[in-house]
């Protein structure tokens, strides 16, 4: 499938002239896994539209114990900091998925938002959506099982992929949900064990998506609830300017 700035959705959503200012300026980028994106304190001088990559944002704690507290796919924008007037973010932003995005200065985007308008509806929108999603993961990792996190996880990345296999390690998932490996191995040989989901080699196949689902804790349902609410608007301009 070629390359298309508008298989990511709020890109997708802009109306014809704020999109024909940013296009010129969009970088197809390869994303590759575990390049790392943003650091912490680093000023982002870039922000990202992911089209076939999962980004990963990482708290790591100064003994490098690390946890997700997020992940930004092809329905958003990595470097919310830029237009929000941080600068700097406290993350790590690390490649989880493999693929392409499109890359564009952060002061241009900045510009853009500062004009108001659709722009600046939508990236709010989306930043609201986007907290929603720290918010349940902080409480689903103080007060779920390891077994419901990795259903979780695994049903937020399978959302943004267009297939139901998962190109990952045991180790990576361990560091994004900040437990030990022995616990996703126990998680995942459970899942396997009842013909949920197949893992091999770091290739992770989901056989029985409503099997996930009900293992799962209700964050996942509350964050893609919340987010479809939010982000109606987005996925309905995405569908007009389709036709």
């Amino acid at each position: 499938m070629p390359h298309s700035p508008n298989q990511n959705h709020l890109l997708a959503a802009l109306p014809p002239e704020e999109f024909g200012r940013l296009l010129p300026h969009l970088e197809l980028v390869p994303m590759l896994l575990g390049e790392v994106l943003h650091e912490p304190g680093i000023q982002v001088r870039y922000v990202h539209f992911p089209t076939t990559a999962i980004v990963s944002m990482l708290y790591i704690l100064e003994s490098g114990i690390s946890a997700e507290i997020a992940s930004v796919g092809n329905e958003g924008i990595l470097g919310i900091s830029t237009f929000m007037g941080g600068e700097t973010t406290p993350i790590t932003a690390v490649v989880q998925t493999a693929g392409h995005g499109y890359r564009l200065q952060g002061r241009l985007l900045k510009e853009e938002f500062d004009r108001g308008g659709m722009v600046r509806h939508l990236l709010l929108r989306y930043t609201q959506a986007l907290s929603t999603h720290i918010f349940q993961t902080a409480a689903c990792n103080r007060f779920h099982s390891i077994e419901q996190q990795l259903c979780r996880w695994l049903l937020a990345t399978l959302d943004r992929l267009p297939t139901g296999e998962l190109v990952m390690t045991q180790e990576l998932v361990a560091n994004a949900l900040g437990v030990r490996r022995e616990g996703i191995t126990e998680a995942a040989g459970n899942l396997q064990r009842d013909g949920i989901i197949s893992y091999r080699r770091g290739h992770i196949s989901v056989l029985e998506r409503a099997g996930l689902e009900k293992r799962s804790c209700e964050c996942y349902a509350v964050v893609r609830q919340e987010s479809g609410r939010l982000l109606s608007d987005i996925r309905h301009r995405q569908g007009a300017a389709a036709v």
